[in-house]
């Protein structure tokens, strides 16, 4: 059931597609708009609520609802150079939305395993996919996956060097994929802990953001290939 909140419509946390249904609407993403995605936008107090808020209803911070800088970036460069995601097995690291993975799929992907570890997030990827017609293409994972070793060609990762600790086990998983042969794409528009010298910048993007999450309305965006 639903329930008013401040003007936030809350769905019981074991219903996530339901939940994100009711808070988002269905649009374009700025710099790809080929593509659709379910976003929290300016008339939705989505992201305003505390943390504090959501996590007394169950929820952890929607980063789903949301289609950031790095993210763009990837997802543009991806359709615009098909040919590193066509006839490849992709992993879309930290998906959130899932837009990398659909920008993928969209670029002929054999297939996308898009993770997250938000079970809203994985709802998110799975509606998002439906959306642009990619959904038998796309699988969401609610998994872990720092230290494994996914059957990939392609492992593409947007927006994730925020946090120090993070930061480096990302890095460390990540190159040891590029040692055994695996292709690695990074988005991201110059978050504090970027490996930059472990990095090959192979685009820059001017991408329309909200002012109120990053600080700018348009942000310069990078796509980076991991090196050896």
């Amino acid at each position: 059931m639903a329930r008013p909140a401040g003007g936030l419509i809350v769905r019981a946390p074991d219903d996530p597609a339901g939940f994100i249904r009711a808070n988002t609407r269905l649009l374009p993403v700025p710099h790809a708009p080929e593509i659709r995605l379910h976003v929290a936008d300016e008339a939705t107090d989505l992201w305003q609520r505390t943390e504090e808020e959501l996590q007394e209803i169950g929820l952890p911070p929607p980063f789903w609802a949301f289609a950031w800088a790095g993210g763009q970036a990837l997802a543009r460069y991806v359709l615009d150079h098909p040919d590193v995601a066509d006839g490849a097995r992709v992993l879309d690291f930290a998906s959130g939305s899932g837009l990398v993975a659909i920008a993928a799929a969209l670029a002929g992907a054999e297939h996308v395993v898009a993770s997250d570890l938000d079970p809203f997030a994985t709802a998110a990827i799975g509606l998002n996919a439906e959306a642009n017609g990619v959904g038998g293409r796309i699988t969401p994972v609610c998994d872990d996956l720092l230290g494994r070793d996914p059957q990939v060609d392609l492992v593409l990762a947007a927006d994730v060097f925020y946090e120090r600790d993070l930061a480096g086990a990302v890095t460390a998983w990540l190159s040891g994929l590029q040692a055994r042969g695996v292709t690695v794409l990074i988005g991201d528009p110059g978050r504090t802990y970027l490996p930059r010298d472990r990095l090959d910048c192979l685009a820059t993007y001017a991408v329309p953001v909200s002012r109120s999450l990053e600080d700018a309305e348009i942000k310069r965006s990078h796509v980076w290939r991991l090196r050896g």
